[in-house]
């Protein structure tokens, strides 16, 4: 007996979205699995009201993962947000830019330089996107706490073993499952049986799942004081230990600076984060002055950290986007019951939040393909 039809392994944008699109064309008959107790994946966004409000009451929030995107060129991305309504604003980056050229050298300040097209942000940070696309999906489809530790294709279908509280395992069985975890973390996570062909299997583990060995700092402040210092909030750094910053204001409320920290994983994790947080600090103040030195709120995200994001390849791993692996077997038993759809499947968008609506929309889409083929089948062998 079927649990559902499709099942959808990962709660992250490229699942919801997965999730959304087939509520859309009337399926109603899946489900989604998430390990962690929150939706989201690599979108999580913090409060920056400090003590000003209680954190449950702030919209006003930065992002610790994914934060921008680009309507010129992100059309899908752009029509959802506009679709949910959604509030966007530019990223600020009005004034000069602050460079520490080598670990010796005082900061300098150089001309800004605005990027082209404009970065976006939304109004309640990225968490916004998450929460807005649950809202429109059936509560009783998702299933939060359930990481998934096994794929086993029987005669027909698909069993997919998970983990609850307590140790207690869970099975499902399904039709297909649309694969909305990174590749590398599908194979090296996953217990596939049959096992998944093995070139297949390898490409996935080789590809860097992006935000993985990333790590992030924001500082939140009462008032933007950079920008009366005629400062974008911008700068690089060779000395760290955020080797790239940037203003993470809300208009018309919080102040904040975040950056991308450029020690290594390892490094970080020997450090601990009251020996980073107060290292950033210190950063801060030589590149922006006195007033960075105490913010009103502070938080560190690791990525490196999140069993559910991370592999200890990705420790060491490559921090760009990198070219798109396949989807799915070209052949054999797994052929036409796995689909990869997290945003590492993107062959337009490899990494970025478009890439995971990229390839849930691909991956739905192919998915309803093979199923209306189905039904056309049994059509014909009854006629």
């Amino acid at each position: 007996m079927l649990d559902a039809r499709v099942a959808i392994v990962g709660g992250g944008l490229s699942g919801l979205y997965a999730a959304f699109l087939l509520e859309q064309a009337g399926i109603d008959d899946y489900l989604l699995l998430e390990a962690r107790e929150t939706l989201g994946g690599r979108i999580a966004s913090v409060p920056l009201c400090g003590q000003r409000r209680a954190a449950l009451d702030c919209a006003e929030r930065g992002d610790l993962g994914p934060a921008w995107f680009w309507p010129a060129y992100q059309a899908e991305l752009d029509r959802l947000i506009s679709d949910l309504g959604m509030s966007r604003f530019e990223q600020y980056e009005a004034g000069d830019m602050v460079v520490e050229r080598s670990p010796q050298a005082p900061p300098v300040r150089m001309c800004g330089h605005g990027t082209t097209p404009r970065s976006m942000r939304l109004a309640g940070g990225m968490s916004a996107l998450v929460a807005a696309l649950r809202r429109r999906l059936e509560s009783g489809r998702l299933v939060i706490n359930q990481p998934a530790r096994r794929l086993h294709i029987t005669t027909r279908h698909v069993d997919i073993v998970t983990d609850g509280a307590g140790a207690q395992r869970t099975s499902y069985r399904v039709d297909h499952v649309l694969l909305a975890l990174p590749p590398r973390l599908a194979g090296t996570t996953l217990d596939f049986f049959p096992a998944l062909p093995e070139a297949l299997l390898n490409e996935w583990r080789a590809t860097p799942t992006w935000m993985a060995s990333h790590a992030k700092y924001i500082a939140a402040y009462d008032a933007p004081f950079w920008r009366e210092q005629g400062l974008s909030g911008e700068g690089r750094s060779a000395r760290g230990p955020l080797a790239e910053l940037h203003d993470a204001s809300i208009p018309g409320g919080a102040a904040a600076l975040f950056g991308f920290f450029g020690v290594p994983a390892h490094a970080r994790r020997d450090l601990g984060d009251e020996m980073l947080r107060s290292l950033c600090r210190a950063q801060l103040t030589r590149l922006f002055g006195p007033q960075a030195a105490k913010p009103i709120a502070e938080v560190i995200k690791d990525w490196a950290r999140e069993p559910y994001t991370a592999t200890t390849a990705d420790e060491h791993g490559a921090a760009q986007h990198l070219q798109a692996p396949a989807p799915s077997a070209s052949s054999g038993i797994w052929q036409s019951r796995l689909t990869g759809i997290a945003s590492e499947w993107s062959r337009q968008f490899p990494g970025y939040l478009a890439g995971a609506i990229d390839a849930a929309g691909s991956g739905v889409q192919a998915y309803l393909r093979r199923m209306e083929r189905q039904h056309a089948d049994r059509r014909e062998r009854r006629s």
